[in-house]
């Protein structure tokens, strides 16, 4: 990497700000800067107060807004005694791999007193993304929505009267650092979260959250746009609002082809907008009920409550907002269009309807041609339990989860450093296999019987710059058929292909979309079955691929995607910020 240093360096001398080989000299992007401050602060839900994680003392955080374009400035310090970052979810991160935040693998954590500035670029982004903290279960708490105004009007034509964060989450009233230490400790599955959480309200349908509920005021005749953000540890959500019908018009900040629909699926990490139109007639109470609940497909116990708002019309009788007299008397019945929680039907249905754009505009670049193609399983695993220790998951042994049969470890210094550096490391090597080590009937084998130990350590997977790459994501039957959502730190990517059952290499191909697939940072693999996705790796760097169930990161189902410099200086990393933390 010497030539990209010396000219890296040079741009620096220069005075240059980061990333201005991206845009014209004639260009003067704006830089916005925000502070954020990682602390503490009570907060009282279902009855418990406790201590939260906060950011400037907001749950959720404080939303980021800025235009297509702009450079960011994010000066987060940390005034905890632990370690913490922060990741800016969706955002690519072209050459600006040090502000992507997954702790050892991009940078060292902040320290406690300590500060660390996020800079980077809005380049080529739009629409509704998410920030979060990316170490431990830190996100439990420490997350908010990311909005990148466009510079060219929506390309839907529906005015547009208000637009409405929903950010989804969920809440313990344990510590859930300390539910993530608990469960690695004993190998078993983590005690399931108390509530989940609508703009970190739980609503009435939990105990003492009568006043604790999201109520949202609409004009009768009016379009609004819903930002909808699933930042859930480890739930996929069902989503719908009594009488009404959504508009689905951009998933991972991507606009689609629209679709009307009575409900969503969206899971952790990905954010969905849509249009909504108040245009029901209300009772007397003037509302109608909003809900998510748990899409579950996993034989793991899950928590199977519902959170619920409501969307309130201003009438006449009703001009503006009142407090909440009985919430309890909406149901669950009222809600008939939100999905029952075993319903993979709605869910796959739902994601077949995704459709990239495909306009002039914005075109739909997917490579009609691979490099390469990688097959990689993903796995829970049971792990013999270590001698003299008592292990608390299935039949004495521990949880663990991988891909290929690796379980993902981050080592304590950063991935990308190292890399950029040129130094030789023990801690990881660059063998991750490119295909299952073993082929089996994946999504066919019993469940337990069958399960192998998963073999640990980091292994990355390093590619070319501009290689086409084609990655299928095979779900196996081990444990439990679940459906992963896995997000591609660095990139986009393409799905072009999706099923039940083992992928086949002769056949399924020839089914892919490569027309206008839908074009996400998150895919979201079918239980029992494979997602195939499609990305040119142009972005150099070291990235995180991992399933956003953050108890399934846990147990190692992650690995690192390393693209090699380009030939030219516009296609290296940028070199690493003087405030860089350190280990």
């Amino acid at each position: 990497m010497e030539g990209c240093h010396h000219q890296s360096s040079r741009l620096l001398m220069m005075g240059i700000l980061f990333l201005a080989v991206i845009f014209p000299s004639s260009s003067s992007p704006t830089t916005r800067r925000f502070q954020f401050n990682v602390q503490w602060k009570k907060v009282t839900r279902l009855c418990h107060t406790k201590p939260l994680l906060t950011v400037n003392g907001k749950y959720p955080g404080p939303t980021i807004a800025v235009h297509e374009g702009d450079n960011v400035e994010v000066k987060v310090t940390n005034l905890i005694a632990t370690n913490t970052t922060i990741h800016w979810h969706g955002i690519r991160q072209l050459r600006t791999g040090w502000a992507d935040g997954p702790a050892y693998v991009t940078q060292c954590p902040i320290r406690g007193g300590q500060s660390y500035t996020y800079k980077f670029s809005v380049v080529d982004h739009r629409g509704t993304l998410l920030w979060h903290a990316h170490y431990s279960w830190q996100r439990v708490s420490v997350y908010g929505a990311f909005i990148i105004y466009p510079r060219m009007p929506y390309p839907f034509k529906a005015p547009i009267q208000d637009e409405v964060p929903i950010i989804f989450g969920e809440w313990w009233n344990d510590d859930a650092e300390e539910v993530e230490r608990e469960m690695m400790r004993t190998g078993d599955g983590p005690k399931i979260s108390e509530a989940y959480t609508i703009n970190g309200m739980p609503g009435p349908l939990y105990p003492c959250s009568n006043k604790d509920t999201f109520i949202q005021n609409v004009v009768p005749g009016k379009t609004y746009l819903l930002r909808i953000i699933n930042a859930a540890l480890n739930a996929e959500l069902f989503f719908a609002i009594a009488n009404h019908t959504l508009t689905v018009v951009e998933i991972d900040g991507l606009y689609t082809k629209p679709f009307t629909t009575t409900a969503i699926m969206i899971a952790p990490g990905q954010t969905t907008n849509v249009l909504l139109t108040a245009d029901q007639v209300p009772d007397s109470s003037a509302m109608f009920p909003m809900a998510a609940n748990n899409y579950v497909t996993s034989i793991f116990p899950f928590d199977n409550s519902t959170t619920m708002g409501f969307l309130r019309y201003k009438t006449i009788t009703n001009p503006r907002a009142k407090p909440l007299n009985r919430p309890a008397v909406y149901s669950l019945s009222s809600l008939y269009n939100l999905p029952q929680m075993k319903d993979t039907a709605f869910a796959t249905g739902f994601s077949s309807k995704l459709r990239s754009l495909a306009s002039a505009q914005y075109p739909c670049n997917v490579p009609k041609t691979i490099d390469k193609r990688i097959v990689t399983t993903i796995s829970l695993n049971l792990q013999d339990c270590p001698a003299n220790q008592t292990c608390k998951g299935y039949n004495g042994k521990r949880f663990f989860a991988s891909m290929n049969n690796q379980s993902f470890i981050r080592p304590f210094e950063s991935i990308l450093e190292c890399h950029y550096k040129n130094l030789t490391n023990h801690l990881f090597s660059s063998d991750f296999p490119e295909k299952p080590p073993t082929t089996f009937d994946y999504t066919g084998v019993n469940p337990f019987t069958s399960n192998m130990n998963t073999q640990f350590g980091t292994k990355l997977l390093v590619v070319p710059y501009g290689s086409s790459l084609e990655i299928v994501m095979q779900g196996t039957s081990f444990l439990s058929v679940e459906n992963h959502p896995i997000h591609f730190h660095g990139h986009n990517f393409f799905i072009v292909g999706r099923g039940f059952g083992n992928f086949d290499v002769n056949k399924d191909p020839q089914n892919y979309n490569l027309v206008d697939p839908p074009e996400r940072n998150t895919v979201a693999v079918p239980t029992g079955g494979w997602a195939a996705i499609r990305f040119k790796a142009d972005n150099p760097g070291v990235w995180f691929i991992h399933c956003h169930l953050e108890e399934h990161t846990s147990w190692g189902l992650a690995m690192g995607l390393v693209v090699q410099n380009g030939p030219n200086p516009s296609q290296c990393l940028l070199p690493p910020p003087a405030d860089l933390p350190s280990c």
